[in-house]
């Protein structure tokens, strides 16, 4: 199979995830019936994972795994999922893909790994301190499209 991303390419997200403070795992989500991305999703994520010694990567089947899905929330595939990494213990901060993030997801991807690696928001104090008075369970999700 053809590689995803060229030299150029791998040059310039290694560069863009040099800054890497704390270990990222990314788990992935495919599905072997009807799963028209998760093919390269995944050799695009096991690419990606191979340009930085922070990152590592667990491959999961949605079926077979479905407990493990329930539990990250992943109901979509292919389905992605960013989190933070303290030897075995994975931290889960919320952030999902569902569908192979090419194009400007791409940059999202990158910028996902980079926030879940700095451990910080990079929201004031203010605003933490407001989203602490939440109440109730709050759903928020962005969806772009290639069109």
């Amino acid at each position: 199979m053809n590689q995803l991303l060229d030299e150029n390419i791998q040059n310039q997200v290694r560069q863009a995830l040099s800054p890497m403070e704390e270990p990222v795992h990314i788990l992935f989500f495919g599905s072997q019936n009807n799963c028209e991305y998760c093919d390269d999703t995944r050799q695009l994520l096991e690419e990606v994972t191979l340009l930085s010694d922070k990152l590592s990567l667990g491959i999961h089947d949605i079926d077979s795994d479905a407990d493990l899905a329930r539990q990250f929330g992943v109901d979509k595939t292919p389905g992605i999922v960013l989190a933070g990494k303290e030897g075995d213990v994975i931290t889960d901060y919320g952030i999902r893909f569902a569908g192979i993030p090419a194009g400007h997801e791409f940059g999202s991807l990158i910028q996902g790994l980079l926030l879940i690696s700095s451990r910080n928001s990079g929201l004031s104090q203010a605003t933490k301190e407001q989203i602490k008075l939440i109440q109730k369970p709050v759903l928020l999700q962005v969806f772009a499209t290639p069109t």
